[in-house]
């Protein structure tokens, strides 16, 4: 008897030492916790041009942190995107492609052989830093640097 007991109050402990010290963004999560709507941001677009930079600045994500994008290609040409680092430092909840909504386990890229617009929600995991980019290309501006702290 007394080894269940003891068991039931380890067991209890972590909860009575996170409800002392909470923190304020902890206390933002909802009952869907990190999926709650206080843990979401929607990150600038990210546009596929012949030419034309992807992003304006880096990107700096918190982990745990839920995040959506919206990506567009004009059209101009068959544009892609690859992060295969990225995408496996991050949990991809949905990809939304007109209206389809996709749940994948895994990505390593995207592609847009005409103009279009996809949106990706995620939860970043692993910190780190990581790049994503139009393939083929060295660019700087053709170039996305990503840090999750």
């Amino acid at each position: 008897m007394k080894p269940l007991i003891l068991a039931a109050l380890l067991a209890a402990l972590p909860l009575a030492v996170h409800a002392e010290g909470e923190d304020d963004d902890d206390a933002a999560l909802g009952a869907a916790g990190l999926m709650s709507k206080g843990n979401k941001s929607n990150l600038p677009p990210i546009l596929l041009s012949a030419g034309a930079p992807l992003a304006d600045a880096p990107w700096k994500l918190k982990s745990g942190h839920y995040y959506e994008v919206e990506i567009e290609a004009d059209g101009s040409q068959e544009l892609g995107l690859v992060a295969p680092e990225f995408f496996r430092a991050i949990w991809i909840d949905e990809i939304v492609i007109e209206g389809l909504e996709v749940r994948p386990l895994g990505l390593d890229s995207v592609e847009f052989d005409e103009a279009g617009t996809m949106e990706i929600g995620f939860i970043a995991v692993k910190p780190g830093s990581y790049v994503m980019r139009v393939p083929g290309t060295k660019g700087d501006t053709q170039k996305l640097d990503i840090v999750i702290e």
